[in-house]
């Protein structure tokens, strides 16, 4: 077998979701060897876009938090070299997200604590004390963990403290008012989690919900220009990136580290170090069942993921549906938690609606994208057939027409919402739990991988460490998803190798 290249790095990385590029990045700028393999023909994960109708969509990043400058994301970005290499556009102030639900009342979450609070006050004249304590706790939540403040320190408790890893969400917020309807508005934005009413813990609330009040910004022109820069930089410090090349197995030493990995192509890379950046479940089966003990493949491999989704997406005649600035997040029941649930009768039963920002126009949008949940079961008929540019394979006419049908279910509720959009759109595209299981790279779709439990906080905890001594994780399962969970996870699995204190400063300078 071949090897690419005939060299053996200090670190091999599988997969190049940002958990895999900043981990790169993060190695090469300290002056390792570094390489990175990516099964897929664009880098960047969940950061990937595709283009319709010469409009750019996006598959996974639809706003950022915490880029304000000096906070959290925007330091992170600014040790990455991102900051003034992207272009980023700043989301309605009043209001960055819309929670609406079926009788037609808007509720906006505003951005800065003043704001949010405000907004709310005015809804809930006689809720003060509630959203004041809600807001209270969030922040407090926050300080507990210590990198979300980039503070390197990181005591014994930080992966096992169960007191606050074991509050529900929906109970907490529940327990601060008898009012259900600023209950929901509290917790509206449970789709950026895919949340569970009896099992989603109020830290993964609080810690997402903070990124965007402190501040909330989308991409201008997509997300794929976060993994361009960082790719771009990690060459620069003589890494290394390959695309198209699918890690399938690995050969080890007679002391059970991993020698080099196998590709699908037969070729091998060899390396002192692996990081992997796919899912636990699959990391079992990629490295080999024998190499992990019976307890830990048990565990993982019955760890519930979160539910994976349905995305409909429309290009529009030019100059005809104004930019939203701000997120839809639509709920047709007066209970948020509910669409996990749905009833394959009544679906979709909500959706999140954005339209992208684009360096076109300020006043009108290219495109929109609509989601709402979907669980891996409706496609269960096609799960032997996969689909990507580098793979492509047809899965029938049965599953067009699946698509098309589901497609005109979602744009009949969104016509709820824009009783003419019909009338501005040009061509429609969907995705389906198929479309993210082939890209990303796990076995169901699932949006934001294995979902945290507070009934049972250790059972969902992942160690970057495993039993292979030279093998890490990183990625969003670590310690929470999105853009900024996934930034500190890298910094967590980089910390068995380099001087946290040091790369704190370099990102706090």
């Amino acid at each position: 077998m071949s090897r690419i290249p005939e060299k053996e790095f200090d670190f091999v990385i599988i997969g190049s979701g940002l958990g895999g590029l900043a981990c790169a990045y993060i190695l090469a700028d300290e002056g390792y060897s570094v390489c990175v393999l990516e099964k897929n023909t664009q880098l960047g994960g969940n950061l990937q876009v595709f283009s319709r109708d010469k409009n750019i969509f996006d598959t996974g990043v639809h706003y950022i938090g915490g880029l304000d400058k000096g906070q959290m994301q925007y330091q992170f970005f600014k040790y990455f070299g991102l900051i003034g290499k992207i272009k980023l556009k700043k989301m309605d102030e009043n209001g960055y997200d819309v929670i609406r639900f079926k009788d037609g009342k808007e509720y906006r979450h505003g951005q800065g604590y003043d704001k949010f609070k405000a907004n709310l006050y005015a809804d809930f004249p006689d809720e003060k004390q509630a959203i004041d304590t809600f807001c209270d706790k969030v922040q407090q939540i926050c300080l507990q963990f210590p990198l979300y403040n980039l503070d390197a320190e990181l005591n014994a408790d930080y992966f096992s403290d169960q007191d606050f890893r074991s509050v529900n969400a929906y109970k907490y917020i529940a327990s601060l008012t008898n009012n259900v309807r600023l209950q929901n508005v509290l917790a509206g934005s449970n789709p950026l989690y895919a949340g569970v009413r009896d099992k989603t813990p109020f830290y993964v609330h609080a810690l997402i919900l903070n990124s965007y009040i402190i501040s909330a910004y989308k991409l201008v022109d997509g997300g794929s220009q976060i993994a361009n820069v960082i790719s771009h930089n990690i060459r620069q410090r003589g890494g290394e990136l390959f695309k198209r090349k699918n890690v399938v197995g690995a050969h080890y030493h007679d002391d059970g580290t991993i020698k080099e990995v196998v590709l699908e192509s037969g070729e091998t890379v060899r390396g002192k170090n692996f990081i992997s950046n796919v899912h636990p479940a699959v990391n079992i089966d990629l490295f080999g069942e024998t190499k992990f003990l019976n307890a830990y493949k048990k565990r993982i491999r019955n760890l519930e993921n979160t539910i994976s989704s349905f995305t409909l997406h429309l290009s529009f005649h030019k100059d005809t549906f104004e930019y939203l600035n701000y997120n839809i997040y639509q709920f047709n029941r007066d209970d948020v938690w509910a669409g996990i649930d749905y009833d394959k009768e009544t679906w979709p039963e909500g959706f999140f609606a954005c339209t992208p920002a684009s360096s076109k126009s300020d006043k009108y949008a290219d495109s929109m994208s609509i989601m709402t949940y979907m669980d891996f079961s409706e496609t269960e008929q096609w799960k032997n057939t996969h689909n990507t540019i580098a793979h492509n394979e047809n899965r029938g006419e049965e599953y067009e027409q699946f698509k098309r049908e589901k497609s005109e279910r979602v744009l009949q509720a969104v016509e709820k919402v824009f009783p003419d959009i019909r009338s501005k759109i040009k061509n429609m595209y969907s995705s389906t739990p198929l479309t993210f299981r082939d890209y990303i790279g796990n076995y169901d779709g699932s949006m934001y991988g294995i979902l945290k439990d507070n009934n049972d906080p250790l059972r969902t905890f992942i160690n970057p460490k495993t039993k292979i001594p030279n093998l890490y994780l990183t990625g969003q399962n670590l310690i929470f998803h999105g853009i900024l969970g996934v930034s500190i996870g890298a910094f967590v699995t980089c910390f068995n190798f380099v001087d946290r204190n040091k790369i704190i400063e370099k990102v706090k300078a």
